[in-house]
Parts: structure tokens; C-alpha cells; sequence
């Protein structure tokens, strides 16, 4: 018999609405994957170590000058002192998730996590056997409190889920909303697991800081990167594990029996791109800020109340603060089979009290491609009105 998380698992929304983009031919500003290739020198190194390099196992905690690279390159962008023994390379940042969860997480363990959050976190979770405690952010600033976390924390907490930038909120927490999780976890004696796949893409000139950073978090922290997010390559599935010594022993021992290892020539061009790709760094973030920018204008001018969107793919819009009295569920639905757009719904970001009327859409998209679909979403707001 399949194991009761699983088994009643459904179809995830994205599957659903790139799917239904895929038969009927819509624009797809659901699935959050970028039309920019990817830097073409990074791509070159990839076909060139495939061809020239080794391509049998590497090292199963990573080939030494990726997990080098790493650490140079947080050391660069985040101020953050790792040492390569403290650096796991995974097969994506979905498998490094898998990896902590399991070595970190018994029957029983109680694991705080934020709505909205990434669908993989609770079957994992769950399959685990943790107990999930999730706390509700609140659109449209999406804010942790005290009394959030009063909510959650419990002398059983072992976990915390945290995933900054937020996606779908496209929200970066401010730096006294992560001092105040850095005390909880601190007084609870609470390990963190940081999804921070988006670090590379924030905007209007913001710097990222990791929780990792925060006084007493060095040692009890997990740290998730993604060189899928950072190069545009999402179909690379190369991430990153960064922890302390006696937290790296346990992940590295799950992602042993998970993947064992991540394929040689993309870790290579990956440790490549790391150490030869500042102009990649300093241009990437902008070209997607003025792609947000040009679909919030276009959705402004048609009416669509947009949510403030500070790092990530995404923006959001508030349907019922546009005049569109419908479900996010129904308007996507409708706008993809009706209108040729497809959408997510953020209430499939939530597993209990969703909020009901917030649409995400992806911005990492050619100009004529968003240009189509604020038209297209356009049409189906004036449908409803």
C-alpha cells in the first residue's frame, strides 16, 4: 500500500495550470521558470566539461571547488565566514530540503513553518513524521510577529521552516521580523532550515541578509541555495546545503541515500560561473526588476490592484481589490481555458485559512510575452465586472 501521505497527494496547481497552458496554448505566467537562457559562458562550461572532464561519481558531498565557490560567494554577497567542509552539494534545493528534513526531524518532532509556503515542505514533513505548526502571514506585507509566533512555539518545537524571499508573497522579511525568529529559535533551542533559493533576486536596491547571520543562529542554522535561481537555470537542479560542522555530518548522511550525488560537468560550470560571473550578479537582478515593473504598470493602467513585490519571479495581484468578485481558484482557471493566460492561485500556498483572493504571476518573461498577457488578464477581469 502507498504510504497515506502520498497516496493522497494531488496534482500540484502548477502542474494543473502548465498543463492546461500547454493544451490550450496560453501564456504561462503560472509556472515560475524565466525566458532568459541562462548566461551562455556557464552553458558553454557545462558542454565543455561534459565533453572534456570527468563525468563518472564525484565526491558525494560535491566536487572541493564548487563547495569552495560556495563559500566564496556567500563570503562575497552575504559577509558569511563557511568553510568548504560546512558546504553539501545536492541535486536541487527540493533534494536538500528532503535531506534536512529527514536528518533532522523524528516521530513527534514539532516543525514551525510559515503560510504561504512551498508545496514540498509539509509531505515531507509529514512522511517524517513532524508534526507541522503553521503559522498564517498576512497579505498584503506578510509580516512575522510575536504573536505569531506565540501561535506556533511550544516546548516540543524542534524545527523552523523559513523561506526568504517568500515565494508566492515575493516578500523579503525585514531584518527585525528575522532578529525576532533568531530569539525564538534561540530560547526554544530550535534549528532552522532556511529556503533561501531567491537570495540572488532582490530589487530597488535592497542586500539580502540570511538568518544564518543573526546572533546565535551560526550553529543552528541550515542554509539552502540554488544555482538553478542564481543563473536562470532551473533545469540544472544544482543547490546547496550550508550548515555547521555537526549539522553537515547529519545532512551530508541523508543526501548520501537521496541522490548520493549531482551530475560533474553542471557542478563544475556551476564553480565556474560562481568565480567568473559578477557581471551576470550585478545585471541579472535588474533585468528582472524592469520586468516587474513593466507587468505592475500594465496591470495597474488596467485596473488590477498589484502587491508590492521586493525579490523573486513574481508579483501579485488582489483580485477582490480590483473590482473582481471571484476566487483565485475560479479567475485562474477561467483566465487560462477562457483567456489563454495561466496563473496561480496563492491559496494553494496554504494549507488552512487562505486567503481567498490573491492571483501570482510570474514576471521573469519576455517583454512581448508580459505585454500578452496583461491583455489577456485584461479581459478576464472585464469579464467579471
Amino acid at each position: 500500500m502507498v504510504h497515506p501521505v502520498y497516496a493522497d497527494l494531488p496534482t500540484t496547481i502548477f502542474e494543473v495550470m502548465s498543463g492546461l497552458a500547454r493544451e490550450t496554448g496560453a501564456i504561462n505566467l503560472g509556472q515560475g521558470f524565466p525566458d532568459e537562457p541562462g548566461p551562455e559562458a556557464v552553458r558553454r562550461k557545462a558542454a565543455e566539461e561534459a565533453i572534456n572532464g570527468y563525468n563518472q561519481y564525484p565526491p558525494m558531498r560535491g566536487l572541493p571547488e564548487l563547495r569552495r565557490a560556495v563559500a566564496a560567494h556567500y563570503a562575497r554577497f552575504q559577509g558569511l565566514d563557511l568553510d568548504e567542509a560546512e558546504v553539501t552539494v545536492t541535486s536541487g534545493a527540493t533534494e536538500a530540503l528532503a535531506a534536512a528534513f529527514l536528518s533532522l526531524v523524528s516521530p513527534g518532532d514539532e516543525v514551525v513553518l510559515f503560510q504561504p509556503l512551498y508545496d514540498a515542505y509539509l509531505p515531507i514533513v509529514r512522511r517524517c513524521g513532524g508534526i507541522p505548526k503553521l503559522a498564517r502571514l498576512e497579505p498584503p506585507h506578510f509580516r512575522i510577529t510575536r504573536e505569531t509566533l506565540d501561535g506556533v512555539f511550544t516546548p516540543k518545537t524542534r524545527l523552523v521552516v523559513l523561506n526568504n524571499p517568500v515565494n508566492p508573497a515575493a516578500t523579503i522579511f525585514a531584518d527585525e521580523d528575522l532578529a525576532l525568529l533568531a530569539e525564538y529559535c534561540v530560547a526554544h533551542d530550535a534549528i532552522a532550515v532556511c529556503d533561501e533559493v531567491w537570495e540572488q533576486i532582490v530589487f530597488d536596491g535592497r542586500l539580502f541578509k540570511p538568518l544564518i547571520a543573526f546572533p546565535g543562529m551560526r550553529e543552528r542554522t541550515v542554509k539552502i541555495g540554488s544555482a538553478g535561481k542564481m543563473f536562470a537555470l532551473t533545469g540544472w537542479k544544482v543547490g546547496f546545503l550550508c550548515a555547521a560542522p555537526a549539522l553537515t555530518k547529519g545532512l551530508a548522511g541523508a543526501h548520501q541515500f537521496l541522490t548520493f550525488t549531482t551530475p560533474p560537468n553542471l557542478q563544475a560550470a556551476v564553480a565556474w560561473g560562481l568565480e567568473n560571473s559578477a557581471e551576470w550578479f550585478a545585471r541579472m537582478p535588474g533585468d528582472l526588476q524592469r520586468s516587474r515593473d513593466r507587468l505592475a504598470a500594465g496591470l495597474t493602467r488596467e485596473g488590477f490592484k498589484v502587491l508590492p513585490a521586493a525579490g523573486t519571479y513574481f508579483l501579485n495581484v488582489d483580485l477582490s481589490a480590483s473590482g473582481v468578485a471571484e476566487a483565485d481558484r475560479d479567475f485562474c482557471l477561467r483566465a487560462v481555458k477562457d483567456h489563454g493566460v495561466a496563473a496561480i492561485p496563492v491559496s494553494a500556498f496554504y494549507e488552512q485559512d487562505a486567503p481567498t483572493s490573491i492571483v501570482r504571476l510570474c514576471f521573469a518573461k519576455r517583454d512581448e510575452t508580459l505585454d500578452a498577457g496583461i491583455e489577456r488578464l485584461a479581459a478576464a477581469r472585464a469579464a467579471r465586472l
